[in-house]
């Protein structure tokens, strides 16, 4: 039988306030100076968002971008014409790859509060056509092992439960809240690395019981380990497990391109500025979202 070997935590970084887009409140830790990326994975987000905060008209290439909302709202509008609504619970799966411009704007005078996880692309992928998934709330896979525990599964597998998102980077994202004294495991394959990211309340993770609260990211060891192992100390335990697959490759990143030389992000900001190789179109258009809160 294999040997089972709990992951345990091996650093934790507390979420730092600054602010992004146009007048948008985040709180980073990966793509932050403490802990610059982690391949595959190349920033988390925790925004919240007020009008006439957003994020406006703004470019993409090389990479995907999650945007999990837990509160509130976004618009959503990019420039070949997809526009859509993002409410709580919601998922939205882009992968810009070689080309997407685009604009979020919080959908109303609400808070709007959710994740946002950049994962990098290998080099065979960068390049490709962009995509999108979405999926309501509705359509998020859920499971509930035993009473007291709730498990989204973004992507991946939880208990068993797989969900349809296609990940070009092998991912795996589970949205996990406890009750106090609750404890659950989730399986983590060995080759991937990974992190935990704290939204709410208190708990115990890892093989060595890493005390943790909200707003920490708290990265998993890589020794082969199989399962992280957790157990809720609080009430409103709500934290994330997600990891992926190491690309191993050199990851050149100026602003909203991700690339693996300098001479293709010299590539993307001429493709972006002239309107070519994927965005074509791009010089000239401004979203109908952009001004929605303007005075």
């Amino acid at each position: 039988m294999a040997s089972r070997i709990a992951r345990k935590i091996t650093k934790a970084v507390l979420s730092r306030e600054q602010m992004d887009g146009d007048g948008a409140r985040v709180y980073r830790s990966i793509g932050s100076h403490a802990l610059r990326n982690l391949d595959p994975f190349l920033m988390l987000d925790e925004f919240d968002v007020r009008a006439p905060g957003g994020f406006p008209d703004h470019p993409h290439r090389g990479f995907e971008t999650v945007t999990y909302m837990l509160d509130g709202e976004f618009l959503h509008e990019d420039f070949k014409g997809h526009k859509g609504r993002i409410g709580p619970g919601d998922l939205q799966w882009m992968s810009a790859a070689k080309g997407i411009v685009h604009a979020e704007i919080p959908a109303n005078n609400s808070r709007a509060h959710g994740l946002q996880l950049w994962i990098n692309l290998s080099s065979a992928d960068k390049l490709s056509e962009p995509n999108y998934q979405e999926y309501p709330k509705e359509q998020v896979l859920h499971v509930s092992p035993e009473e007291g525990i709730d498990i989204k599964v973004i992507a991946g597998e939880s208990y068993g439960v797989q969900s349809p998102v296609m990940t070009r980077t092998p991912t795996m994202f589970i949205d996990v809240k406890l009750k106090k004294g609750k404890t659950m495991e989730q399986v983590i394959p060995k080759n991937y690395a990974g992190f935990i990211y704290t939204v709410a309340g208190t708990a115990l993770f890892g093989g060595d019981q890493h005390k943790s609260e909200a707003h920490h990211t708290l990265v998993l060891s890589e020794n082969g380990g199989t399962y992280i192992p957790v157990e809720s100390t609080s009430d409103d335990c709500h934290f994330v497990v997600i990891a992926g697959q190491p690309i191993k490759e050199p990851i050149v990143q100026h602003g909203p391109f991700v690339m693996n030389t300098q001479q293709e992000i010299y590539q993307a900001f001429a493709d972006y500025q002239h309107g070519r190789n994927g965005f074509e179109g791009a010089p000239e258009w401004t979203s109908s979202i952009r001004d929605r809160w303007s005075s």
